[in-house]
């Protein structure tokens, strides 16, 4: 969900990465689901992607729920 939030915000893995603070191995395992973001990583994606917090896990969540939509 992650990977299809970045890609509609018109960033690179390696982008996304560096404006989180994140290094590129960290981005693509929380992409693939095989990691989950402590709550300072959260806080930093939403920064990096332009969203509020609450914004941006609303955004997760509802992706999971209707991953095709």
């Amino acid at each position: 969900m992650l990977h299809r939030i970045r890609k509609e915000k018109g960033l690179s893995h390696e982008k996304l990465a560096e404006l989180a603070g994140l290094h590129p191995t960290t981005l693509s395992l929380l992409e693939r689901n095989k990691r989950q973001p402590s709550i300072s990583t959260v806080f930093a994606l939403a920064g990096a992607l332009g969203m509020e917090p609450d914004k941006f896990i609303g955004e997760v969540g509802k992706l999971a729920r209707n991953p095709r939509k």
